[in-house]
């Protein structure tokens, strides 16, 4: 017998007797999956929103339920009320300045946008449609224009009111199925599990043994870097800096934080145009620069790697192609759950391969 067969089955160790999916049936499932969750793509948020909350949370109750004895359902009810109190607290703290601030970046919008023209025009004068206008016209002429249309236009503000009491609904909902997944999450788990075939289990816990602490750790770091910018917009660019719509923009950056790659590049050129618009010489803009510059060296540099781990790592052509993709699909549910999927395929196919889940260590020239 050849050298490559026996190192094939010592690679394959303890899950070499799994019954393997071919490729045609793998395909035809995930086909059908994308198919029917882009059907019903509108009501996914809720469930997704609520399931990650529960993953996460899911080890600190099995934990407490194990540790006192008591039944498992009085920590998932306790769990809730805290993460209920938490999000209340917030609400209560954080909403009323957040429409203040909103009140004060729309009243203040005719001077935002006029020093957007004039960083574009300059002192020249430009011809829009068939007249020449500086850029202060312009930057009136804009906000004319958009005014005219809310008001002559009754759709925006009737898509608004229902996009308002849609979300109350989605928030209703959430809450709801919070507190199913809390309580009854691993049984959930197990009725998924069922769905599969009996040969195939054994291979799908094995890859789930693999992608489980990734993706939990992936998840709580998602977490703890969007607290982290957030606290640390907030500290430079208000206390610090001095710029207005400090909450605002601390809340958008934190926001934005989790959207890979193109959320922290809008952030940074948003608070920076609000930078521009209220800098009274080049100290400030220099100061912003040095701040977001820092900003991004702390979260890329140190706690990025730090909270979400090696194992989390994936390519940025691959964050692209997924965000993108899930955006089209799925709309915010697909952004949410870009990289996630990505590192889904990517354990997934490590295990199916018998190969290692750092594709740095194997191929560093593709980094």
């Amino acid at each position: 017998m050849s050298r490559a067969p026996r190192r094939r089955r010592r690679r394959s160790g303890d899950h070499e007797h799994v019954s393997r999916i071919s490729t045609l049936t793998t395909l035809f499932f995930l086909a059908a999956a994308v198919v029917l969750l882009h059907t019903v793509q509108w009501i996914l948020l809720p469930f997704v929103i609520a399931g990650l909350i529960a993953y996460v949370c899911t080890p600190l109750i099995e934990w407490l339920a194990v540790r006192s004895g008591a039944p498992r359902a009085l920590f998932a009810v306790a769990i809730f009320l805290i993460l209920l109190g938490i999000g209340t607290l917030f609400g209560l703290l954080g909403i009323p300045p957040l429409v203040d601030e909103v009140r004060r970046v729309a009243a203040d919008f005719s001077g935002t946008v006029g020093e957007l023209a004039r960083a574009i025009v300059g002192n020249r004068t430009i011809t829009v449609f068939d007249k020449s206008m500086n850029a202060t016209e312009l930057a009136q002429a804009i906000v004319a224009a958009l005014r005219n249309w809310i008001v002559q236009q009754p759709g925006p503000l009737v898509r608004f009111g229902g996009v308002a009491f849609v979300s109350m609904l989605a928030f209703t909902l959430t809450l709801i199925l919070l507190v199913y997944f809390l309580l009854n999450g691993p049984a959930i788990v197990r009725g998924l599990l069922w769905l599969v075939p009996p040969a195939q289990r054994p291979l799908i816990r094995h890859i789930w043994s693999r992608l489980d602490p990734v993706l939990r750790r992936y998840f709580i770091g998602v977490i703890v870097v969007v607290i982290y910018a957030m606290v640390a917009a907030y500290i430079g660019l208000g206390l610090v800096l001095g710029i207005h719509h400090a909450v605002f923009l601390a809340l958008l950056t934190g926001i934005l934080e989790m959207i890979p790659m193109i959320g922290p590049l809008a952030a940074a050129a948003i608070a920076g145009l609000v930078a521009v618009r209220y800098a009274t010489g080049i100290g400030p803009i220099v100061s912003y620069a040095l701040y977001a510059a820092a900003l991004r060296l702390s979260i890329d540099q140190m706690l990025g790697p730090l909270v979400l781990g090696a194992a989390a790592r994936v390519h940025p052509a691959l964050i692209i192609l997924c965000f993108l993709a899930g955006g089209l699909l799925f709309g915010i549910t697909g952004v949410i759950l870009a990289v996630p999927t990505a590192l889904i395929v990517k354990t997934t196919l490590a295990v199916l391969y018998d190969e290692s889940d750092d594709l740095d260590a194997a191929t560093p020239h593709l980094d």
